[in-house]
C-alpha cells in the first residue's frame, strides 16, 4: 500500500511538471540550450523571457534558434506588417504566426517587436507625450523649550515626450518658531524645453511668487536661451544652460530700491538614478544687466527612494537661496532642509 501511495505522488508530480513545461513558452538558442519561460517581449535585438528559476532572461536575437508560445502575442515585423497570433518554429527553422485570419511565414531576425494584444505598439507609445503628476507635503514641529511648526506643500504637472519637456510647479513653505514666522514664501513658475538637435535645446521659463520674511513683496524671473546636454543617457544626465532674462523684484520696504532689469541666466541640471533611488541637482544663477553684483542664485540637491507603496517616494534634500543684496537686517542665504513625502502618479 505505501508503494502505491508513493507511486500515485511521483506519478501526480510528474504530471504536473510536464502539463507546466507543456504551457510554457520555449526558446532554443543556436547553441542548442532550450529555455522555458513566458515570452515577455522581442524588440529586434534580443528576446526577454520571464522565467520562475532565473527571473527575466535576455537572450540575443541573434542567437535564437527558434520560439514556440503557448498564448497569442503581437508580433510586427520588420516590413511593418502586424499581426497577432502563436509563434511557432519549423524544423527547417521557419517561424510560423499563427492567427485568426491565417498564418504568416518569417524568421526570428524579422522580428522587430512584440506586445501584449489590445496593447499599443511600444514604439507609437513611446513616442507619445504622457503626464505624470507629483504632489508632496513635509510638516515637522517641535515643543519644549522652544516652539516650532514648519509645513511645506509641492505639486508638479510635466508633460514629456521624445524631445520636449513641458513642467508646471508651485509650492508654498510656511515657519513658525515662538510664533514668529522664519518662512513664508510661495512659487509657481513653467519650464519648457526642446531637443531640436542632437544634445542641443532651446528653452524658456518663468517663475513668481513672493518671500515675506525676505521683504519681497513679488517676484519674477522669465528666461530663453539654448540648453546643452553634456551627458545623455539612461541613467545620467547633466544639462548646462545659458540665455537672457528679466528680473523684477518688489520690496515691501521703500528703503530697498526694487530691482527691475534685464539680465543673464545660466543653470546646471543633473540627475542620476541608482537601481531604485534618485538624485536630483540644479543651480540657477541670474544676474542684472544694470548690475553684475546684483544676483539671485538657487541651488536644490535631493536624494529620492520608493517607498513600500508604488506610488509613494521620501525625498530628502537641501535648498539653498542667495540674493546678494537683500533688505536691511537680512542674511544674503537662506538655506532649507527639507524630508519630503511624495505620491505620483500618471
Amino acid at each position: 500500500m505505501k508503494l502505491q501511495r508513493v507511486a500515485k505522488t511521483l506519478i501526480a508530480a510528474a504530471a504536473v511538471i510536464f502539463a507546466n513545461a507543456a504551457l510554457a513558452d520555449v526558446v532554443v538558442t543556436k547553441s542548442g540550450a532550450r529555455l522555458l519561460g513566458t515570452v515577455a517581449k522581442i524588440d529586434g535585438a534580443n528576446v526577454t523571457l520571464k522565467t520562475d528559476y532565473a527571473g527575466e532572461i535576455k537572450i540575443k536575437q541573434s542567437e535564437v534558434a527558434s520560439i514556440e508560445t503557448d498564448e497569442p502575442i503581437t508580433v510586427r515585423l520588420s516590413g511593418g506588417t502586424t499581426m497577432a497570433g502563436t509563434v511557432s518554429t519549423s524544423p527547417e527553422g521557419t517561424v510560423v504566426i499563427s492567427g485568426a485570419d491565417g498564418s504568416i511565414n518569417t524568421t526570428v531576425d524579422k522580428v522587430a517587436m512584440t506586445w501584449a494584444p489590445g496593447a499599443a505598439d511600444p514604439a507609437i507609445d513611446e513616442g507619445r507625450r504622457k503626464w505624470a503628476y507629483e504632489a508632496g507635503v513635509d510638516i515637522t514641529g517641535k515643543s519644549g523649550n522652544r516652539d516650532q511648526l514648519g509645513t511645506a506643500l509641492n505639486a508638479s504637472a510635466t508633460l514629456q515626450g521624445p524631445t520636449d519637456k513641458l513642467m508646471f510647479y508651485t509650492g508654498y513653505n510656511r515657519q513658525e518658531t515662538d510664533e514668529v514666522k522664519s518662512a513664508d514664501q510661495f512659487e509657481a513658475g513653467i519650464d519648457y524645453s526642446n531637443n531640436f538637435s542632437g544634445r542641443y535645446s532651446w528653452y524658456v521659463r518663468t517663475e513668481g511668487g513672493f518671500d515675506r520674511v525676505k521683504d519681497v513683496e513679488l517676484y519674477n524671473v522669465s528666461a530663453f536661451g539654448v540648453g546643452y546636454d553634456a551627458i545623455k543617457n539612461p541613467r545620467q544626465t547633466l544639462t548646462f544652460r545659458s540665455g537672457i532674462s528679466y528680473r523684477y523684484e518688489g520690496y515691501e520696504t521703500p528703503l530697498v530700491e526694487d530691482v527691475n532689469s534685464a539680465g543673464l541666466d545660466f543653470g546646471v541640471m543633473h540627475t542620476y538614478k541608482f537601481a531604485t533611488a534618485l538624485m536630483k541637482n540644479s543651480i540657477s544663477y541670474v544676474p542684472s544687466f544694470d548690475d553684475f553684483g546684483n544676483y539671485r542664485a538657487i541651488h536644490d540637491s535631493s536624494f529620492e527612494m520608493p517607498l513600500l507603496a508604488s506610488r509613494w517616494k521620501l525625498r530628502i534634500g537641501v535648498n539653498n537661496d542667495y540674493t546678494s543684496e537683500p533688505s536691511p537686517g537680512l542674511e544674503e542665504m537662506d538655506t532649507t532642509y527639507y524630508t519630503r513625502f511624495i505620491l505620483s502618479w500618471q
